[in-house]
């Protein structure tokens, strides 16, 4: 396994792959990685012969007074995961390799609609700071493949829009949400969780089970479910900032005769804000 710095690094070693042929993949991440992130390595690994793993914490999708300077960067430990997975480069740029002007002089690529409400209504700038940087990465990288978690799931519908609306020529493909034993999702931001904390933790993953259960007995007072979802991880803790019942396509409020749609919530657990989903099918 190779890590590399620059960006003149890494298309040197994809520009050797693509003499051969190889079918590149690519994996973005800020680092931190726990099984989540290389389930999704594993995933790239089925779908390409060669698997770029990105690791950046990325400042501008980061809000004032939000983690950072405190989110881990565990670059050593990452290595050590990635080789292990099979990974085969690592791009590892620092700040100024990517914005080598600055913030405010980058060009920004924004998604309209798809990234308005739920984190996008409670993070401004968040999934524009996202969607750059990926078309930043896709510039650099030319995968054929990349895989995202559907544990973000506006995430990935903000990235699915941006390279369907820019005729990227990438397919993204989105991993399904690995969880703990107890039902939660796996998260670089879980390690911030005190003990009592991460008891209680696993009653968002619940809470969006039971609203699930709700809707598919034939509840259809969104407003309603989404009052008493908010109302249970209050009482148990949490200080809730959403849970929303979205059409799982527009991300736009679910309407009841809608086929497919995805419960999407965040909260905090003490100083840690948690996000989950969860999707249901039904018939129409």
């Amino acid at each position: 396994m190779r890590t590399v710095h620059t960006i003149r690094e890494l298309r040197a070693l994809i520009s050797s792959h693509r003499q051969h042929g190889h079918r590149v993949g690519l994996v973005p991440t800020m680092g931190n990685l726990h099984e989540g992130h290389i389930s999704l390595v594993e995933k790239a690994l089925l779908q390409a012969d060669v698997v770029v793993t990105s690791i950046f914490v990325n400042p501008m999708q980061f809000g004032a007074g939000e983690d950072l300077e405190s989110y881990p960067r565990t670059l050593r430990e990452d290595q050590q995961k990635l080789e292990a997975a099979g990974n085969h480069i690592v791009f590892a740029p620092p700040v100024e390799e990517v914005y080598p002007h600055g913030l405010v002089e980058q060009t920004q690529v924004t998604v309209p609609v798809v990234s308005e409400g739920h984190c996008g209504a409670s993070r401004p700038g968040h999934f524009d700071g996202v969607s750059t940087v990926v078309t930043m990465l896709f510039n650099m990288v030319q995968p054929d493949v990349a895989i995202f978690g559907e544990k973000d799931f506006q995430q990935l519908a903000v990235i699915r829009k941006m390279a369907s609306d820019l005729f990227m020529p990438i397919e993204i493909v989105g991993a399904p949400t690995m969880r703990d034993e107890d039902g939660l999702a796996r998260s670089s931001r879980n390690g911030y969780l005190t003990e009592s904390e991460r008891l209680i933790a696993p009653t968002l993953y619940k809470t969006l089970q039971q609203t699930a259960a709700n809707i598919q007995n034939g509840q259809s007072n969104f407003a309603e479910l989404e009052k008493e979802a908010n109302e249970t991880l209050s009482k148990a803790g949490f200080r809730p900032d959403y849970v929303n019942i979205a059409n799982s396509v527009t991300l736009k409020p679910a309407r009841p005769g809608d086929g497919e749609i995805t419960i999407l919530a965040a909260a905090f657990l003490g100083k840690t804000r948690l996000i989950d989903n969860l999707s249901i099918h039904r018939d129409s």
